[in-house]
């Protein structure tokens, strides 16, 4: 374990209402929660002078806050078979097996993915890697953890195509193409009802939940961060779509929350939606990104998962007139 320093500044932005001091820095930037603020060892400041978290703040006010995060370090390898895509001497590519955490984290410390990086990898990679800054456009910092190779992320029960930086030069490059947009992303997913339209746009911003710093909610322009989502339904069932998913944007949960939000949760969603007794049916079906050294673009694809084909095999399609599901190549898996 070890001890990280923060300091996060903010200028509150146009707000409808006041809005207490720690519920605003709480939605308005990932690198700091609710229960930091609350810890004695963090200081607020509100323009310039010292403030209690309870404060109300309103448009143009500055907030500054100090904190320390404990972070996990000494990360241990473990032989955990992995699904890999493609792998060169600059990333790796695989295909996440849904359930497995990412990175180590408060309740997830053995099993992630980095656990396995570790371990495929050596110590040197860990230590060559443990202090580049992670994740995509917007990660969630708010439990610190060291992140080695990592430039973008997928939830836990997000199934699909992962890629990993192996060297410095790597991850910084990587890290910039999913900052500036320049990556491909499409998914898929089974989502609920009865879709109106063949194809649409969801363009919603996003931000924090308030009342649950779990979970994501859409909102005003002038709030959170900008969000768009574009779909195809590839063919509809009774009660259920599969929909072709372009990711024009990496906002956390931002897929699960637009299309909640659209009338449409993905099936077996806990968050947002009703398990129902089924697991949650999104994956990364393809990446397409440029080479951090071989001057070519990079396409990987995971295929459509077995939990997909078991579930849609349980259910009969309206009509054979209805958008029939594409095929994508599938790639293969090498350990």
């Amino acid at each position: 374990m070890g001890v990280k320093e923060g300091r996060v500044d903010l200028i509150v932005e146009s707000l409808e209402h006041p809005l207490r001091l720690d519920v605003y820095a709480a939605g308005h930037s990932d690198l700091i929660s609710r229960s930091t603020l609350s810890d004695a060892d963090t200081t607020i400041r509100l323009n310039g002078k010292a403030s209690k978290k309870s404060k109300l703040v309103r448009e143009g006010d500055h907030i500054t806050i100090l904190f320390s995060e404990m972070f996990f370090g000494g990360i241990e390898g473990e032989d955990i078979p992995l699904k890999v895509l493609y792998e060169d001497e600059d990333l790796l590519a695989i295909n996440k097996e849904q359930g497995m955490v990412v990175h180590p984290a408060n309740g997830n410390m053995e099993h992630t993915l980095v656990n396995a990086l570790v371990h495929r990898y050596g110590k040197q990679f860990y230590e060559e890697l443990q202090d580049e800054d992670a994740d995509e456009e917007d990660a969630d910092l708010s439990s610190p953890a060291v992140r080695p190779g990592i430039v973008h992320r997928l939830d836990k029960d997000t199934s699909g195509v992962m890629v990993v930086a192996r060297n410095r030069i790597s991850h910084r490059l990587l890290s910039a193409q999913f900052k500036d947009r320049t990556t491909k992303k499409i998914y898929i997913a089974l989502a609920k009802g009865v879709f109106k339209q063949k194809q649409g746009i969801i363009e919603k911003h996003l931000k924090r939940d308030p009342k649950d710093r779990k979970k994501f909610t859409t909102c005003a322009d002038t709030e959170g961060r900008y969000a768009k989502t574009e779909y195809q339904v590839l063919r509809q069932y009774r009660g259920f779509a599969l929909l072709r998913i372009t990711l024009h944007t990496g906002r956390t949960h931002q897929i699960r929350v637009h299309l909640s939000k659209d009338g449409h949760p993905i099936i077996g969603d806990p968050i947002y939606g009703n398990t129902e007794g089924e697991t949650l049916m999104l994956h990364a079906l393809l990446l397409e990104l440029d080479s951090p050294s071989k001057g070519r673009r990079l396409r990987f694809i995971a295929a459509m998962p077995e939990r997909f084909r078991s579930y849609i095999r349980s259910t009969h399609p309206l009509s054979s007139s209805g958008a029939r599901s594409q095929s994508y190549p599938t790639a293969r898996d090498r350990g």
